[in-house]
C-alpha cells in the first residue's frame, strides 16, 4: 500500500504554454482549468485521503487585472460545473486562504459547496486561493494566542489552528512547469514532504503522469530523520562485533 496519502500540488506554467503557442496568457488558464477535474478523479482513483490544489496565491495579485479576473472567473465555473460530481463522489471540499478578498457571488458559492460536503467522508479537496504559506502560520499563531493568552505553543497546537488540520502533512508536492521552488505553499505542512518538479505544463499534465509520480516516489525510503533499515541492521551488527570483543564471546549488551 503506498505510503503517499496528501498530494499538493503547484499548477504551473498556463501562462508560458499559452505563450509559445502564441496566444494570450489567459487562454493557457481557461486550458489548465480543464485539466483539473481529471486530477482529482485520479486522485480518488488512487485512494488519496487529501489533494491540496494551489490556485492562486497572495502575490499573484501583480499580475495583470484581466488575468487576476479570469483567475476567480475560472473558480466559479468549476464550482458550479462539478459541484454534482463532488457531491455523488463524496469529496469534502474547501478553499483555504483570505476568501473574504474573491467577489462575493464566489465566496457564497463556495460556503454552498463547503456546507453541502462538511460530512462526506471521501477525498478531502482543497483549493488554496488567494493564499500564502507565510500568512496561514501568522494567521494561525495569532489566533492561538488570542484564545491562549497565557499558554506556550506546541507544534500540535500550530497545527490544529491552521486552515485545514484535518488533512495532514503533505506526503507529496508536486510542481508542474519546470520551476524548483515551493512558492510559500503549504510551508508548515510540507516539513517532510517529497519533492517532484515536472517539465510538463499544467495543460499538458496528465492522469497517467500523475499516477507514474505517486508510483516512482511512493517507493522512496522516507526516513523522516531516521537511518534506514539497512543502516540501523549494519550498526546492530557492529555493535555485536564490538560486545564479543570487549566482554568476551556470547556478549550481547
Amino acid at each position: 500500500m503506498s505510503s503517499i496519502k496528501h498530494v499538493a500540488i503547484i499548477m504551473d506554467g498556463n501562462g508560458r504554454w499559452a505563450s509559445r503557442r502564441f496566444r494570450p496568457r489567459i487562454w493557457g488558464h481557461v486550458r489548465g482549468s480543464s485539466v483539473v477535474s481529471d486530477i482529482v478523479k485520479a486522485a480518488d482513483d488512487q485512494g488519496l485521503k487529501a489533494l491540496t490544489l494551489y490556485a492562486f496565491s497572495t502575490e499573484n495579485w501583480s499580475r495583470p487585472l484581466d488575468e487576476v479576473s479570469t483567475l476567480f472567473r475560472l473558480l466559479k465555473k468549476f464550482l458550479l460545473k462539478e459541484k454534482q460530481r463532488i457531491l455523488i463522489n463524496n469529496i469534502k471540499f474547501k478553499v483555504i486562504g483570505e476568501v473574504q478578498n474573491l467577489p462575493q457571488e464566489t465566496i457564497e458559492l463556495i460556503k454552498e459547496v463547503e456546507l453541502l460536503t462538511v460530512n462526506a467522508t471521501g477525498l478531502h479537496l482543497t483549493f488554496a486561493f488567494n493564499y500564502g504559506g507565510r500568512a496561514e502560520i501568522v494567521r494561525a499563531t495569532n489566533s492561538f494566542f488570542e484564545s491562549n493568552p497565557n499558554k506556550a505553543m506546541t507544534e500540535d497546537d500550530l497545527s490544529s489552528a491552521l486552515y485545514r488540520p484535518e488533512t495532514g502533512d503533505v506526503d507529496l508536492m508536486i510542481r508542474t512547469g519546470g520551476e524548483q521552488r515551493i512558492s510559500n505553499f503549504m510551508l508548515w505542512q510540507m516539513a517532510y514532504a517529497e519533492l517532484y518538479f515536472t517539465p510538463t505544463k499544467w495543460p499538458d499534465f496528465t492522469p497517467t503522469e500523475f499516477k507514474k509520480i505517486i508510483e516512482r516516489v511512493s517507493i522512496r525510503e522516507r526516513r523522516f530523520g531516521n537511518v534506514n533499515s539497512q543502516t540501523a541492521l549494519g550498526q546492530s551488527l557492529e555493535k555485536a562485533e564490538l560486545n564479543k570483543s570487549v566482554y568476551g564471546k556470547g556478549a550481547n549488551l
